[in-house]
This record gives C-alpha cells, sequence and structure tokens, in this order.
C-alpha cells in the first residue's frame, strides 16, 4: 500500500517550515512529502529592501530548499488551482506543462502578493517589494534614472528621473524608502552635474501615523529620522492616478516621477479564490489548529490563512508576519504528523516577538518584547534578529559579509542589466493572472481521471 502523500503549496518560511519539521518527525515510510514551488529556495522577504538597494547580494537572501529539505520531492512550478473534492492540486511548471497532483494532506502556503486598488495606472506603472526579481529590477531601475538625468540637458527630465515616490507607511515601505535614498544621495555624488538637493523622495501613506503597530511614540521616531535624511512623509494621502511621468495625489499634488514602488500592504494570494472556501478579508478561514472546516485534510496557514490569535483571544487574527509564519509551520507539521498517526490536534499559539525596522547606517527602530529602542542598539537588534531567522549557517555568513563589506568599502553603484528586457509590473513580476477558474479546474481534473 501506498504511503500517503502530503502535498505542500509554498516554499515561502511556512512551507519549507513544514517540510522541514515533517521530514524530521516522519519516517521515510509513514508518509510521502511533495512542496510546490516555483523556486527552489525560501526567499527572506524582510530583507528585500537590502537587496533592492545594493547592501546584500541576492544570494544572501535566498535559501537552497534542497540544503534544508533532503527527502521532500520539489515540484518547480506554481499552484494555478484546486480541487478539494477530488483531492488534486493543479501546477503549472516552470516549462509552462500543467499537471495534477493529488494528495492525502494538503498543506496550503501559498503566501501573498501586493495588495492593488483601483487606481488608474498602478497596474501599469507601479512595481513591488516581493521578490527577488522585484528587488533586482529596482535596484537597476533606479540607478537608470539617476545615468538619464545626468546625460539629460532637459530639466523638466531630469525632475521626472530625479523624483522617487513610495506607496505605504508599513515597515516595508519605511525601510525600502530609507535604503534607497541612502542609494541616490551616496551614488549622485558620483555625476557630474548632479547635487544631492535635485533628489526627491516622497513616502506616501493613507494612515495617519507611521508604523502603528510600533506605537507613537517609535512611529515618530522613526517619521523624524526620514524627514531629517529628506524624504517627504505625507500622511492622510493616497495615490489618485498615476501616469509614466506622474503620479497625481488625492490631496491634488502632481508630482513629476517615473519610479513608483507599490507597499501598500499584502493580499492573500488568488490562489485562496480558487477553493470556494470561507474567507476573511481574502484570508481562508482556518480552526486554531490551523485546519480548515469543510475540508477534509486541508492545512492553511501563513499570509494566505486568517490564523485566529488565540494569545490575543476575540476576534483576533495573526498578522502577516515571517515569525507567525515559521511558528505556524512548525504547528502545521506537528498537526499533520499527529493527523496521520490518529492523535488529537493542538491549536497554534505563540506571543508575538514584536518588529524591528532597520533604516540604514546605525539608524533602526525596534521593540523587542515590548522594549522600546532606537539607534544603534535597535540596529543591533534587528540585524540580530535577521541573522538569527535565516536558515542556514551559509546564508547568515553571506549577509553578514555583505553588510559587513558594503560598511567599509560601501557601493559601487551597477546596473546588473538582469531585468532589462522584462515587462516591470506587478502583474508580469508576481503572476497574479496565472489563476484558474472553478469550471477550468474541473476540467483539468477531469481530464487526468481524478
Amino acid at each position: 500500500m501506498a504511503a500517503p502523500r502530503i502535498l505542500i503549496v509554498g516554499g515561502g518560511f511556512a512551507g519549507m517550515e513544514c517540510a522541514h519539521k515533517l521530514e524530521k518527525k516522519l519516517g521515510p515510510h509513514e508518509a510521502e512529502l511533495r512542496l510546490i514551488s516555483p523556486t527552489d529556495h525560501q526567499l527572506y522577504l524582510p530583507l528585500l529592501p537590502h537587496v533592492a538597494s545594493g547592501v546584500l547580494t541576492p544570494q544572501a537572501v535566498a535559501v537552497p530548499l534542497r540544503r534544508m529539505l533532503r527527502r521532500t520531492a520539489i515540484v518547480p512550478g506554481g499552484a494555478i488551482g484546486i480541487d478539494p473534492e477530488a483531492k488534486a492540486v493543479i501546477v503549472k511548471k516552470i516549462n509552462g506543462e500543467e499537471v495534477v497532483e493529488r494528495y492525502d494532506h494538503l498543506v496550503l502556503t501559498p503566501g501573498s502578493v501586493t495588495r492593488q486598488f483601483d487606481i488608474p495606472g498602478v497596474d501599469k506603472y507601479a512595481v513591488g517589494v516581493k521578490t527577488l526579481a522585484e528587488a533586482a529590477w529596482i535596484r537597476d531601475h533606479v540607478i537608470s534614472q539617476l545615468d538619464l538625468a545626468a546625460a539629460s540637458s532637459h530639466r523638466e527630465e531630469r525632475e521626472q528621473r530625479l523624483t522617487f515616490v513610495v506607496v505605504g507607511g508599513g515597515y516595508a515601505g519605511v525601510e525600502t524608502a530609507a535604503y534607497l535614498q541612502r542609494l541616490t544621495c551616496a551614488a549622485v555624488k558620483r555625476y557630474p552635474g548632479l547635487d544631492v538637493s535635485q533628489i526627491k523622495w516622497h513616502l506616501v501613506d493613507i494612515a495617519p501615523k507611521l508604523m502603528p503597530e510600533l506605537g507613537e511614540r517609535l512611529g515618530e521616531k522613526a517619521m523624524a529620522i526620514m524627514q531629517r535624511r529628506g524624504v517627504n512623509v505625507s500622511l492622510g494621502v493616497s495615490v489618485a492616478k498615476v501616469t509614466e511621468d506622474t503620479v497625481t495625489l488625492t490631496d491634488d499634488r502632481v508630482l513629476p516621477c517615473r519610479t513608483l514602488i507599490w507597499t501598500a500592504g499584502v493580499a492573500p494570494s488568488p490562489l485562496i479564490a480558487t477553493l470556494g472556501a470561507e474567507t476573511n478579508k481574502g484570508r481562508l478561514v482556518v480552526r486554531p489548529d490551523l485546519t480548515v472546516p469543510g475540508l477534509d485534510g486541508v492545512f492553511a496557514l501563513g499570509d494566505a490563512a486568517a490564523v485566529p490569535d488565540v494569545v490575543k483571544g476575540g476576534d483576533a487574527i495573526c498578522p502577516p508576519t515571517a515569525q507567525h509564519a515559521m511558528r505556524q509551520g512548525w504547528a502545521a507539521a506537528d498537526n499533520v504528523a499527529a493527523a496521520l498517526r490518529g492523535l488529537p490536534l493542538s491549536d497554534y499559539r505563540h506571543k508575538d516577538m514584536g518588529l524591528v525596522v532597520d533604516l540604514g547606517g546605525i539608524q533602526a527602530v525596534s521593540k523587542p518584547l515590548g522594549v522600546q529602542l532606537t539607534g544603534l542598539p535597535a540596529q543591533v537588534v534587528a540585524r540580530g534578529y535577521h541573522l538569527g531567522a535565516l536558515r542556514t549557517l551559509t546564508a547568515r555568513f553571506r549577509t553578514a559579509a555583505n553588510w559587513g563589506l558594503n560598511a567599509v568599502a560601501g557601493d559601487d553603484y551597477v546596473r546588473t542589466g538582469f531585468q532589462a528586457q522584462r515587462p516591470a509590473t506587478l502583474k508580469d513580476f508576481e503572476m497574479t493572472d496565472a489563476y484558474l477558474s472553478r469550471e477550468e479546474i474541473g476540467e483539468r481534473v477531469a481530464s487526468a481521471g481524478l
């Protein structure tokens, strides 16, 4: 008799941690482990602003799945549809081929995509900070704007190319703006004819406060650091319209701009919508033990699941952070193994350890375990946390070495050209239009004879 098949969708924090722990908990003959992922690495998302600014190389934040997983078969592709009745997942492999993967137990960790709104031009001109490709493209693009501005004799064009807008006042947007602003202000010194005063960075958010999850004091400290560096922070304001060379804000300001970086929150993977199950603001509703009501053998966790926060109680839902995703991965592995062995399942519980926000240099604001830190102590905590969270010694060494080299030698501001010819939209980078309808899923499953 064949061993039960455990199919894990997604190789991010939650998916990789779940597979890694299942390899330890289950014997080789207890279950067949398969993981579906379009990439062969776990991406350490919190450090993408460091990659976009060139402080870290892409390889430093890409932890190879095969270094962590020894007996889990990796299916190189993305899940584009699920039929829970047939217990089947439709996968589009990286070569375009579609296959149907059956399962006995399904662990859904498809993650999230950049949240978009129905704002004219955002889908065409904005880029997010969710993938390595986006981070690499942003770095090349920002440096190319300096190159083109330096080569132009037109004042209007220079103004457009030296104005940069980041939308989103959460930690991702703040870190991205902080690191890229440092990059441009350092790089411009090597461009004859350009001056630091010509560079304009704008951080825009509809919320009334910057990073409210940090508390008022740390949020105001972060705001003061950003403003002292020359970043224009606009709160209570959003984007009304975007064109190739302008960003119009809801307060009627029109900014000449050719760079719009969109970090205004995340939305669950569109894969969740293919299930036809109950959702909470797009996230799949799950029980505290991470099982999905009404779907046999299905567990869901990470950014795409509305996991009840039993520590806070009430209707609280765990926020979509890396620390929750990793620990939910461990909890899911325990519960999947328990389900296989006919044992009771346990609820997921974890008290949030706080946030760290790295603003570059010796500047940071951190709130570990409720303790408010700023400046160098906060930076030590922030980088120490990231090094600890990286899953291999190799990744930790690469990251620490990159930080050290950058601190001593600085950056050379080189355009790699790796993403030069690809379309640069949220849809193209994050493939949000790859998913099937319920009817298409049924057709694929029927043709596979399941």
